[in-house]
């Protein structure tokens, strides 16, 4: 069934339907519909990897590719951050996610960024080529990031000096956009400070 999706670059016209395909994320539906509309309008969507699944000319899945920065030693670099990826609640368990994400990472490695992060389900990305990015030093943006779930895919343009703490682009921030706010998340953290742990 999945080869009836089409996979190509987002139109503006496609903005509506994207949205609604958001929605996938139940409660958070709103914000990452939000989130979807600042980083297309932001600078740093300025590159315009933005790629639809379609279905018989029906926007059936999303997913966004925009420009953050890695505070490295040497100096800031430009790097790219997978976010969002959604498929409608029919056209989920198909593949599309997959086919979506292979072609964010292409695009992401076209557009020539060294490193591509994403917050999300190791289960998931680490068959698509991800890893967890705290072992190869990176830092998370917020420790309200949950370091299992943030991940990264090294691409060619990579040098090994590029290490450092991932800062989001703007929108991110402006939406709240960035790890959980839940609140048995946030009791785990503070008992985890409490013990001492570094998080």
């Amino acid at each position: 069934m999945t080869d009836l999706a089409i996979i190509r670059a987002a139109r503006p016209d496609d903005y509506p339907s994207i949205r609604v395909v958001v929605q996938a994320f139940a409660d958070e539906g709103g914000v990452v519909a939000d989130l979807v509309d600042l980083l297309r309008d932001h600078p740093c969507g300025r590159d315009g990897l933005v790629c639809v699944a379609d279905v018989a000319g029906t926007v059936v899945g999303v997913v966004m590719v925009t420009r953050s920065r890695l505070d490295a030693l040497e100096q800031l670099i430009d790097v790219a951050v997978l976010s969002p990826l959604a498929v409608a609640g029919d056209w989920q368990g198909r593949g599309l996610g997959r086919r979506l994400v292979e072609q964010a990472c292409s695009a992401a490695r076209e557009a020539g960024f060294p490193l591509l992060f994403l917050e999300g389900d190791p289960a998931l990305y680490v068959r698509l080529g991800f890893v967890a990015a705290k072992p190869l030093g990176f830092r998370k943006p917020s420790i309200r990031v949950p370091d299992e779930a943030f991940q990264v895919m090294v691409l060619p343009c990579h040098e090994p000096w590029m290490t450092g703490t991932l800062v989001y682009a703007e929108p991110f921030w402006d939406l709240d956009a960035v790890g959980l706010r839940d609140p048995e998340f946030i009791a785990w953290v503070r008992a985890e400070v409490a013990d001492g742990r570094q998080l």
